[in-house]
């Protein structure tokens, strides 16, 4: 796949200067194509300088970018590989990212999600690792959406780029292609790809299925030498906004560091050629603005850019057009549609519904299509994986489809194509879950044999304990309710000579999702055990350590399940009282660490009186800031966050 596809940028050549030794004089002339977005020069350089035995980490962060932003994942595995299993302490999280999701390119799914994990670990609050914490299992997810496309190849297609069908709506299908267009002299090679520019061409639809015909360059002053690509048309032809390197009034024009970046462009039809080209007044010379898609009534365009305020390394925008043609200001379509990655080809179809290429939402691999519903209040839902086979593990981008048809097209690099990508139209046979439907489920053991309890009771209530439902688990032990997304409950076990367990349950906004949530019974967990004062109840009870997420003093879900076994063993022994110590890690200033602590003593304390019951004078503690670290983490030592957050505890010590 080429630049234009990823809001990047077109690239000009550099000669290197500097006296150095062969090889460094190699890398650096390949560092400076690499620089320029010239990543088949550079790679050439690169392998060979590999292939002499050289090895470091910023070498195989370049080839492996070199084949990522190419679109050929499954080339960018060996370096990515090479890369994080030789120099892991030296490389940014980002490239966890990339091998991920090159390894999905070549359906090593289970790799890709451990490369995920360590991913999350490193960053913490990044909102790709969230969606892929949230969404464990997501290929049942995309399996279920899966099946609800038949899928058509077309002879259309070129051996070189084809991409970005957009209807225009005269009864011709617009899109994108490096091919020659009928010239004597086809176009300058691109330096990102070594693949001739892309040019705007229209095509007649014939036939049930959609196929496209006769294939001929867009009249007018459209084409340039350079780029176009990425079209949407009004309602009634007339008007068409379209996607161009930086060329206006025949001259190109670049950023402070000599990058020609993207716009977006107007024409107006005159008789068959496309007049009155014009820039938007939203452009920039220091940014792309790229692939629009205007709403039914004409009175929105939505697009991608990198522009400042971006979450990553394009986002999704909406700008009004008023009634006069003149612009509103460009707005971020949020949380729920961007990500760290890139979120690209919006298209909005008549129903509303907003259809992108992300790889930053979790998908089968590189960029997949998802559909986000329209939403009063938000703007859109969460998105949804539209599932294969429109979806694969390659790059698959530029979705339009017609709803009173339900026939569509969009384009993919998948194997089996023609060129270097290809469009494929597709008929729509079943209708997209695009609604939120999930259940619980689990089973319910002795917290200390594992012996499996049939015959529990377990009841499901709301966030203010009224009672929702009620089940009694079966011979296996195992349970089952519906439940709602987005949506907090808790998880009641009860059963004749133990002690009741809760557990919380938060669902979230996955289209459908099981949650597995085992309810463990205990009597106490005291039973043959010799306790006495100045014990630790989390060692002896074996609690998952009471943790909370840095600068924080809220009890996190996790932490809620450990502290209802603490709450079941006061509950059986009524003269107990412990004392709760809180500590912190050894970030931020000893004062502000010594006051966080007691924030989390009180929060752990009130917790457990006001969810289990407890009477307050058994229960006593107090921060001890960074006082009592469990490992080196101290000022002076650079940890990983997981080191850190081990410091940030509760104990619970036995006072009589």
């Amino acid at each position: 796949m080429n630049l234009i596809k990823y809001v990047v940028y077109i690239s000009v050549s550099i000669i290197v200067c500097g006296v150095v030794n062969a090889q460094e004089k190699r890398l650096e002339k390949a560092d400076e194509n690499f620089e320029q977005y010239a990543f088949v020069d550079a790679r050439k350089i690169y392998l060979d300088v590999a292939k002499s035995g050289y090895a470091s980490a910023d070498l195989f962060k370049k080839l492996g970018d070199s084949y990522y932003f190419n679109a050929e994942l499954e080339e960018s595995v060996k370096w990515y590989e090479e890369l994080v299993n030789g120099y892991a302490s030296e490389i940014d999280p980002e490239y966890l990212f990339r091998y991920s999701q090159s390894l999905k390119s070549v359906e090593r799914y289970d790799e890709a999600d451990k490369a995920m994990e360590k991913f999350n670990e490193a960053t913490g609050n990044d909102q790709r690792a969230e969606y892929f914490v949230s969404t464990r299992d997501y290929l049942r997810f995309i399996e279920m959406q899966s099946g609800k496309f038949t899928l058509k190849k077309l002879n259309i297609n070129s051996k070189f780029s084809d991409y970005a069908p957009s209807f225009d709506n005269q009864g011709q299908m617009v899109f994108a292609s490096s091919r020659n267009g009928g010239n004597s002299v086809i176009k300058t090679l691109h330096e990102w790809n070594e693949m001739p520019f892309l040019d705007l061409f229209s095509a007649d639809i014939t036939g049930d299925r959609n196929a496209l015909s006769n294939p001929k360059k867009m009249k007018g002053d459209i084409n340039t030498r350079f780029h176009e690509s990425s079209s949407t048309f009004s309602q009634d032809g007339q008007t068409v906004y379209f996607t161009r390197n930086n060329f206006t009034k025949k001259r190109l024009g670049s950023n402070t560091k000599g990058t020609i970046l993207l716009k977006l462009y107007r024409a107006t039809l005159e008789g068959e050629k496309w007049k009155n080209v014009e820039e938007l007044p939203f452009n920039s010379e220091e940014y792309s603005v790229a692939h629009p898609a205007l709403s039914v009534d004409g009175k929105k365009l939505y697009f991608a850019s990198d522009m400042p305020g971006s979450k990553g390394l394009s986002d999704l925008y909406v700008v009004d057009i008023n009634d006069d043609g003149t612009f509103g200001s460009p707005t971020n379509l949020g949380d729920k549609i961007n990500t760290e990655g890139r979120e690209t080809f919006p298209y909005v179809s008549n129903s509303g519904r907003l259809y992108f290429a992300s790889d930053g939402h979790v998908g089968l691999g590189g960029l997949d299509i998802f559909v986000a519903v329209p939403d009063d209040t938000t703007g859109f839902s969460q998105p949804y994986n539209v599932g294969r086979p429109v979806n694969s593990s390659e790059d698959d981008f530029t979705f339009v489809l017609n709803e009173d048809t339900r026939i569509g097209f969009f384009a993919s690099n998948r194997q089996g194509g023609k060129g270097n990508d290809d469009i494929y139209s597709f008929k729509q046979t079943e209708d997209l879950i695009t609604t939120c439907a999930q259940y619980v489920e689990g089973k319910v053991t002795d917290a200390y044999t594992r012996e499996i309890l049939a015959g529990t009771e377990v009841s499901l209530l709301d966030e203010n304990n009224q009672e929702l439902d009620k089940t009694v688990t079966d011979s296996q032990g195992n349970y089952k309710f519906n439940v709602s997304c987005e949506t907090t409950y808790i998880l009641r076990g009860s059963k004749i000579n133990y002690s009741p367990t809760e557990a919380p349950l938060e669902t979230n906004a996955a289209l459908e999702y099981t949650h597995q949530l085992p309810l463990q019974l205990g009597k106490g967990g005291l039973q043959g055990q010799e306790v006495k004062p100045g014990d630790d109840l989390a060692k002896i009870l074996k609690l998952q350590i009471i943790y909370f997420d840095l600068d924080k003093s809220f009890i996190r879900p996790d932490a809620e399940i450990e502290l209802q076994k603490i709450i079941a063993v006061m509950k059986e022994y009524p003269q107990m009282k412990i004392d709760v110590r809180s500590h912190t890690d050894s970030r931020s200033s000893d004062d502000y660490n010594m006051f966080l602590s007691e924030r989390r003593a009180k929060s752990t304390i009130k917790y457990i009186i006001e969810k289990g019951g407890i009477d307050r004078s058994r229960l006593s503690g107090r921060g001890y800031g960074e006082s009592s670290l469990v490992n080196k983490c101290n000022n002076d030592t650079d940890c990983s966050e997981k080191e850190h957050q081990e410091n940030r505890r509760s104990e619970f010590i036995l006072l009589e």
